[in-house]
């Protein structure tokens, strides 16, 4: 089995991609970064996370973001392709960091230190 690198996922400026970023390069982990801001996500991303962590974990109700959308559009988000096209039209719902690898599957969404060691370790 080939272990795929590590994707992280993420606004630059972003804190808690920050603290990511710092981590794993502290333990000297290879990985991509992809800046939302500049790469359009993908739906077959979005979708592969969702299937991996589920939709609820990837929405960011707690940001500004989410606050700022009107109630019907909140509303609307209620199931994996309603969230993945809010996701899609709107990448600044993503909460981050998003840690990723294909092979092994596994998804790793926001600052989780422990999670993202085992991220790193498993293969």
């Amino acid at each position: 089995m080939t272990i795929s690198k590590i994707q992280v996922f993420g606004i630059p400026n972003c804190d808690s991609v920050k603290k990511a970023r710092v981590w794993l390069d502290k333990k000297g982990v290879d990985y991509d970064f992809q800046d939302f801001k500049k790469s359009k996500l993908q739906l077959h991303t979005v979708q592969f996370w969702c299937s991996i962590a589920g939709w609820e974990s990837l929405v960011n109700k707690k940001s500004t973001t989410w606050r700022a959308l009107t109630v019907h559009q909140r509303e609307a988000v209620m199931d994996e392709q309603s969230a993945c096209e809010a996701l899609l039209s709107n990448p600044s719902l993503v909460k981050r960091p998003v840690l990723w690898r294909e092979d092994p599957p596994q998804v790793v969404i926001g600052v989780l230190p422990l999670d993202w060691e085992d991220l790193v370790a498993r293969k």
